[in-house]
């Protein structure tokens, strides 16, 4: 009897605690053979997957996501979540500077690597509900474009200079906050803008029912559609290896609170459905 070779898919994911073992092998499937390509920072694997579909399947930040299927972009949602976290520590100001506060951030420079980018999304949505401070009320200063190519930044968002370091600026005083995702930095001239970043983020948990979700698993729609099988094998082995999969009903809560926030922010020009967010998934 010939043995029938496992399937190949190209899968664009970070290297963490919940995905190591596909790594290493620990984790495999005789059905599904994993490529996974090296990607350090895997942010950089975003724009290309929802530009042209680089991998057949991806890691993929949430608000890049539900701007891509806004824009008609051939990728589905698979249920798997794989980094969520509080934000409110990713904030930063000089510690002897002007802002003590989030509600001292009206009129202020605020730094962010890509208006779009997720922290960010999170970080002004709980500002708007928590001191009532929309985006527009703040000067958002951005370091580079958006991964979905057809998005443009909204008017009271500027470019910093060519080649300017976020952090540098906020040491040198051209910027009042910003905001720095998994790379934040430390250093006693340095705070966070939240006086209690972990009660905050409690407090977001005890309105909203979760911790905020940074990046998701997408699908290229042509190798969902064509490939049902190794869609729902992916699940399995995500699983196996510690991936937080869930369900549709399960991420229901984060995904609905992300359009309502990407649409008061400009990121998206209407709010989607439920039904369109998970339009063409297998899972």
């Amino acid at each position: 009897m010939t043995m029938r070779m496992a399937e190949p898919l190209e899968l664009a994911i970070a290297r963490t605690k919940r995905t190591e073992a596909l790594f290493t092998g620990a984790v495999a499937s005789p059905a599904l053979k994993l490529i996974l390509p090296d990607i350090p920072v895997i942010s950089r694997a975003f724009a290309p997957m929802v530009r042209e579909g680089r991998h057949e399947a991806s890691e993929m930040a949430i608000a890049t996501f539900l701007m891509a299927k806004a824009a008609g972009k051939p990728l589905v949602l698979l249920p798997v979540v794989l980094a969520s976290r509080f934000q409110e520590s990713a904030l930063l100001r000089l510690a002897s500077g002007p802002v003590r506060g989030p509600a001292d951030l009206v009129g202020r420079r605020v730094g962010v690597r890509a208006y779009s980018q997720t922290t960010g999304l999170w970080l002004r949505g709980a500002i708007q509900e928590g001191f009532g401070i929309p985006p527009g009320a703040m000067r958002w200063v951005t370091f580079e474009d958006a991964h979905l190519a057809e998005y443009r930044d909204p008017p009271f968002a500027e470019r910093a200079p060519k080649g300017a370091d976020m952090l540098a600026m906020l040491r040198g005083g051209e910027l009042d906050a910003a905001i720095f995702g998994n790379d934040t930095p430390s250093g006693e001239d340095l705070a966070a803008v939240f006086p209690d970043p972990a009660a905050a983020g409690e407090a977001f948990r005890a309105r909203h029912g979760f911790v905020p979700v940074n990046h998701l698993l997408v699908m290229r729609g042509d190798v969902a559609a064509s490939r049902p099988g190794a869609a729902a094998e992916l699940l399995a082995l995500m699983r196996r290896a510690g991936a937080e999969v869930t369900d549709r009903a399960g991420l229901a809560p984060a995904i609905t609170v992300a359009i309502r926030y990407c649409v008061e922010q400009g990121l998206l020009p209407r709010t989607l459905t439920l039904d369109e967010v998970w339009a063409g998934s297998p899972a």
